[in-house]
């Protein structure tokens, strides 16, 4: 009996210097990077009716616009160089692109903190942001209102769909190994096609689950592609180098392309009368748990 209680009390101890150490991790981690976003953000946005400032990222393409346009939504990291990288990259394509930081000042590279930072995340203060940045671009000369995007990665491509159901404007919506919405009386009420791709090898989405996302997009009416890159990890687009050196990232990335040139580029997309709509974003526990997993044990661990 006394072994068995030294051996509880000693996991106990464990789990208690756990907790310590993982909560003293985000705090430092905060203390030495607090200043981070300060060398990425080049634009303040004002926040719409009375909210907060949202600090962004603008690339704009050469030439006259106006332009369409890409809202770039980062990963559970938040806004970094490799979600700037990808605006830049996509902005040489001809597209004006916006990516705000969402989780309003702050952005890592310690995963403890990336998942704080999606757990202390209110949804709805994510789309008041992306309402405020949504308004900004509607009053820019060089954007054209009737051709605006959301494109994420990660946390940001769940983000891109779930704002796409409450913001009725939006044309299209492209989402990178983003957590998918399967209920078709949901989708439904999408405002335009989608571009879905996933990694095959994603244990955070489960083949199954991305099959159901394609299914329910078939039978909710909603214009759609879905590729499944096979024995690719999650997040494996990682950034505007590894896109340029080709392999899945490039294929990918093109493929977003092509989805952009058809749906944005090619013709004048129509708007809805309904701007925004009540949809609440449910938290995806059971994904980001999995994520945990993925990019510290699983196929995208490699990545850091």
């Amino acid at each position: 009996m006394k072994l068995i209680k030294r051996v509880l009390l000693g996991i106990l101890i464990l789990f208690v210097a756990l907790i310590v150490f993982l909560v003293g991790s985000i705090i430092v981690d905060f203390a030495i990077g607090g200043n981070r976003l300060n060398d990425i953000a080049n634009v303040t946005i004002p926040g719409r009716d009375g909210g907060p400032q949202v600090r962004a990222y603008l690339a704009r393409p050469g030439g006259d616009g106006p332009f369409p346009t890409v809202i770039m939504i980062h990963e559970f990291w938040g806004l970094n160089n490799a979600i700037t990288g990808k605006a830049d990259l996509l902005a040489e394509e001809g597209y004006l692109v916006i990516a705000p930081d969402t989780f309003r000042g702050s952005t890592t590279g310690w995963i403890p903190r990336a998942i704080y930072q999606v757990i202390s995340t209110r949804p709805e203060n994510v789309n008041a942001d992306l309402d405020s940045v949504y308004a900004w671009l509607e009053s820019q000369p060089d954007v054209d209102t009737d051709r605006i995007v959301t494109a994420g990665f990660c946390y940001g491509g769940r983000t891109s769909l779930t704002y796409s159901l409450h913001n009725k404007q939006l044309a299209a919506t492209v989402s990178f190994y983003g957590s998918p919405e399967t209920d078709p009386a949901i989708l439904k009420t999408l405002p335009g096609p989608v571009l879905g791709i996933f990694g095959g090898a994603d244990q955070s989405i489960p083949v199954s689950q991305v099959n159901a996302f394609d299914a329910a997009l078939t039978e909710a009416g909603v214009p759609h592609e879905i590729k499944i890159y096979d024995g690719q990890p999650h997040a494996f687009v990682q950034n505007a180098e590894g896109i340029q050196a080709g392999g899945a990232q490039g294929e990918a990335w093109n493929q977003m392309l092509a989805f952009l040139e058809t749906n944005l580029k090619r013709q004048s997309t129509r708007r809805s009368e309904l701007a925004f709509s009540d949809y609440q974003t449910p938290f995806a526990w059971k994904y980001y748990a999995m994520l945990v997993y993925e990019h510290t044990l699983g196929t995208a661990s490699h990545i850091h």
